[in-house]
């Protein structure tokens, strides 16, 4: 008899204490999926995840086995972060993150770098499309950025002239 995996726990984040383990998570999961991104690029970023980051939202953590494996931050609709570690990559923690997130935090759209074929896949295939495009990240660095929405429940309306497909 085979034992029925029960899938990932999901929890609110348990705020400054466990940052390191979530930073661990964003740092293999990066490695793993982001190429593109310049070392200065990802060390700006990882010194800023405690400090600017993770206080900004509202994060979601995925367990196995009582230890993160997973995390998400939301804001007002938003999907601003969502990191599986590399090494639980392809067993549903991302989709159970993105479930939680749309279903009980009503997110209904999601930015991601059109450089992560992976991550733009995976969210076009849970009901996302593009509503827009920007030559460059929220930071204003050379990492273009697709503009993604729940199909039917993104507004293109709350995107800037120049953001429009």
């Amino acid at each position: 008899m085979r034992d029925i995996d029960p899938g990932p726990t999901i929890r609110p984040g348990h705020g400054p204490a466990e940052y390191p383990e979530l930073i661990a998570i964003w740092r293999s999961a990066v490695r793993a999926t982001h190429d593109f991104l310049q070392e200065e690029d990802f060390r700006r970023i990882e010194d800023g995840l405690a400090s600017t980051y993770f206080p900004a939202v509202s994060l979601i953590v995925a367990e196995r086995d009582g230890r993160p494996v997973g995390f998400a931050g939301v804001a007002e609709g938003g999907l601003e972060m969502l990191f599986v570690s590399d090494d639980a990559r392809g067993h549903g923690i991302g989709t159970a993150l993105l479930d939680v997130a749309t279903s009980e935090h009503d997110v209904t759209r999601v930015d991601v770098n059109e450089q992560n074929a992976g991550a733009r896949g995976f969210y076009l295939s849970r009901g996302f499309e593009q509503v827009g495009r920007s030559d460059l990240d929220g930071d204003g660095r050379p990492y273009p950025i697709l503009h993604l929405a729940l199909a039917g429940r993104g507004s293109r309306s709350s995107l800037e002239p120049d953001e429009r497909p």
